[in-house]
C-alpha cells in the first residue's frame, strides 16, 4: 500500500510533542480506537527499539497482529517505527512522525505509513477499502493526539508491561 498521511497542528511545544511520541506505551492511548491488546516487546518503552504488539480492529481481518518498534530517531523532528502484520508476520510496515514547528509555538505533527504486502493475495486484500479505512483511523487518532496533549482530554489506557 502506498503511502498514506495525515496531519494535524498541536499547540504544544514541538520538545513536548515528541518526548510524549518517543514512549510508544502512550500511543495505546490515542489509536484505541482501531489498535487493542497493547503489550510491550520490553520493559523500557521510551526510544530507538522501543515496540509494542497489538491487534488491529479492522473489518474482515483475519490476521489482525502487529508490531511496531522505533527504527530511526532525530530529535526533535522524526520518530520512524518498522513492523510486520498479516498472515505469519509477512507484510512489512513503516510508519514515520514528523514534526514540524508552527508558528505561535505550535507543532504540525505529519502521520506517513506505508506498507509492503509479500504476495499478491496481501496486495489485494489491502486495496479493498484498506486505505481509506486507514486514513480514517490515522486521522482519528492524531485529533485524539490533539486532545491529549493540548487539554488532557479523551485519554485512553496506557499500555504496561505484562503482568505489570
Amino acid at each position: 500500500m502506498g503511502p498514506i498521511k495525515a496531519s494535524i497542528l498541536v499547540s504544544a511545544p514541538r520538545e513536548q510533542v515528541f518526548d510524549y511520541l518517543l514512549d510508544i506505551a502512550n500511543h495505546a492511548e490515542f489509536t484505541d480506537h482501531y489498535l487493542v491488546d497493547w503489550h510491550l516487546t520490553r520493559a523500557d518503552s521510551v526510544g530507538l527499539g522501543a515496540g509494542a504488539r497489538f491487534r488491529v480492529k479492522a473489518p474482515l481481518n483475519r490476521f489482525s497482529w502487529a508490531d511496531a518498534t522505533f527504527a530511526e530517531i532525530e530529535p526533535p523532528r522524526r520518530i520512524v517505527e518498522v513492523g510486520r502484520t498479516g498472515k505469519n508476520n509477512r507484510i512489512r510496515t513503516v510508519g514515520e512522525y514528523e514534526l514540524l514547528p508552527s508558528g505561535g509555538g505550535g507543532t504540525r505533527v505529519s502521520f506517513t505509513f506505508q506498507s509492503a504486502g509479500a504476495t499478491f493475495a496481501d496486495r489485494v486484500l489491502e486495496s479493498l477499502g484498506g486505505r481509506s479505512w486507514l486514513k480514517r483511523k490515522n486521522r482519528r487518532a492524531l485529533q485524539r493526539l490533539r486532545s491529549i496533549l493540548e487539554l488532557g482530554e479523551g485519554r485512553g489506557q496506557r499500555v504496561t508491561v505484562a503482568g505489570g
